[in-house]
């Protein structure tokens, strides 16, 4: 019977073609936003090295304000701050540590975008207004550059600060491993992460709802208009996510910079014994200490920093096309 209906169905004018001898048929997975993994860290890389080289100074006049007892700076005034950092070392001051965050920002950033950009692909199932996918790459994104980036953010802000004693990066890193141990490069991880993972959930949340949002008002021009719809997002999420996490911020750079220029040592790395010192020497307000320096820093640092993320894939996708163009032809 089954014969039958086979031969029923069979058409003997309808046979498969043949196939030459090196044929392989094979199922690929077209790569997410038309980029390959390695492309996404270097757009990352170059995005996170423009971003914290430009913006270094702000960073730096934040770092004198929240690090209580740090010389010679007493006040919270963004104005004062930069002017006792000039008058005492000049603006030279305001680059010192430079050189680790350049170390530590490229590496750190290609494991940011990359891990974002693979999660958010996982996560969001191809929907881009899946704004709880784009929170959770974020957080996971974070979660992984902090274990690389840490280390040498803690160097940058022990060099920093005024009369530190370090002579330089490899003085820092030498020192440190010496007197306190591997420890002390990861002193701040967890208050880190803490921090980090509501910032990019945040940061993230409100990049991709602000740039789908810019994108609706004006359709017809969003590619004219791609880079300012990228550093206007980029800008609202920087600045919403730096107000909202400036305590453990604040945490943070006491982790990092205690027992140096006077700041504090503590015992342990508990958040709850920093924020109570903290309280008992400036009040609640000394938890928001540098909060608009912060802010000054992250809302342009972010619109520098996804525009030239952005502009890199834009470089990456022009290139894989004519790539595959050439391929083809």
């Amino acid at each position: 019977m089954a014969t039958d209906v086979k031969s029923e169905f069979q058409n003997p004018d309808f046979r498969p073609a043949p196939q030459p001898p090196d044929f392989h048929p094979e199922l690929t997975e077209s790569p997410h936003d038309g980029l390959h993994f390695w492309q996404f860290m270097v757009a990352g890389s170059v995005a996170g090295c423009v971003e914290h080289m430009a913006m270094f100074p702000v960073d730096t006049v934040k770092t004198h304000m929240q690090a209580l007892g740090s010389c010679p700076i007493k006040s919270v005034s963004v104005r004062q701050a930069l002017q006792s950092i000039l008058k005492t070392e000049g603006p030279s001051a305001l680059y010192r540590g430079i050189g680790a965050m350049g170390l530590g920002a490229g590496p750190a950033h290609a494991v940011y975008f990359s891990v974002y950009e693979m999660c958010k692909k996982y996560f969001s199932h191809g929907d881009p207004k899946n704004s709880t996918a784009h929170a959770i790459s974020g957080v996971c994104a974070t979660v992984t550059s902090d274990a690389v980036l840490t280390p040498m953010d803690m160097v940058k802000q022990r060099l920093q600060l005024s009369n530190s004693g370090y002579k330089g990066v490899g003085d820092c890193v030498k020192r440190v491993f010496s007197e306190e141990g591997l420890g002390a490069f990861y002193a701040s991880y967890r208050t880190t992460v803490l921090m980090n993972a509501p910032y990019t959930a945040v940061h993230f949340a409100t990049y991709e709802a602000a740039k789908r949002g810019l994108m609706e008002i004006s359709p017809q021009s969003a590619d004219d208009e791609r880079l300012l719809v990228h550093a206007t997002a980029g800008a609202a999420a920087g600045a919403l996510a730096a107000a909202v996490t400036t305590p453990l911020d604040v945490v943070k750079t006491q982790l990092q910079c205690q027992g140096v220029c006077g700041c504090d040592r503590f015992k342990s790395g508990s958040i709850g014994d920093v924020i109570k010192t903290i309280v008992k020497k400036d009040g609640y307000r000394g938890l928001m200490r540098g909060w608009i320096p912060r802010m000054l820093f992250h809302a342009p640092a972010a619109a520098i920093c996804w525009s030239t993320y952005e502009a890199g894939k834009t470089f990456f996708q022009g290139f894989n096309q004519r790539q595959d163009s050439h391929t083809v032809n």
